[in-house]
């Protein structure tokens, strides 16, 4: 990674992209350093993630609930205020919640899978 001198980020000023998922939508608001990716992502009401995902992340949820469902069938809610980690290629998960959510999103090159 590169190093990154101090800066405050204005959300308002950052563009929505919207992504359909299998059910509902998300909105993905990002910012991208060499290495680091940084986001602030809404899921809809009703929202299922259209894939099952391998990309190591840092999710803290902001606002609502959510369920982060792994491939082995398990189902782990997380609510504002709290937070999972995985590296790279260490699970297969995909997000869904039934009333939306607000998250911050962290991922990059820290979090690959050391084999």
């Amino acid at each position: 990674m590169s190093n990154i001198p101090f800066q405050a980020i204005d959300w308002a000023s950052i563009e929505k992209i919207e992504y359909q998922g299998e059910k509902g939508v998300a909105f993905w608001q990002t910012i991208q350093f060499d290495g680091l990716r940084i986001r602030l992502v809404e899921y809809s009401n009703e929202y299922l993630a259209d894939h099952w995902c391998q990309k190591g992340h840092i999710v803290h949820c902001l606002e609502g609930e959510f369920i982060s469902e792994l491939k082995t069938g398990e189902k782990i809610n997380l609510a504002k205020g709290e937070t999972y980690v995985v590296s790279d290629e260490l699970s297969s998960h995909r997000s869904t919640s039934a009333n939306g959510v607000k998250l911050l999103i962290i991922d990059g090159d820290f979090l690959k899978n050391n084999k």
